[in-house]
């Protein structure tokens, strides 16, 4: 079993920055793939940023050249640095970690991110 648990989430205004962390434990040494998705209000949940082990990442096209992933192994945290937050960035941010383990999938409670106009 892994367990997620991310912080850094709140309210910012348009323009603004928030910084996303998340923090791994237990079976750590199964993890691949790390990330963050969102859920906003009455859509589905879709994908941020993913990170593999190696440092390859992947962004929703919405996103790129504002949010950076990155991830330490020694530590098992992966970050999400958001910077020139829009409103339709407000959602809920979930991490995500990927085990080679069946390639199950692990979820975090989920930070709320709110940015107003």
């Amino acid at each position: 079993q892994v367990q997620l648990v991310e912080s850094g989430g709140g309210l910012v205004q348009a323009g603004g920055s928030l910084r996303l962390s998340c923090a791994a434990s237990g079976r750590t040494g199964s993890i691949n793939r790390m990330g963050w998705y969102r859920q906003a209000p009455g859509k589905q949940r879709e994908l941020v940023a993913r990170i593999s082990i190696v440092g390859d990442t992947n962004y929703a096209d919405s996103v790129k050249g504002r949010f950076t992933i990155s991830r330490d192994n020694t530590k098992n945290t992966v970050d999400l640095q958001m910077n020139n937050l829009k409103p339709e960035d407000t959602a809920v941010y979930y991490c995500n970690a990927q085990s080679v383990v069946a390639l199950r999938e692990y979820w975090g409670q989920g930070t709320q991110v709110t940015v107003s106009s």
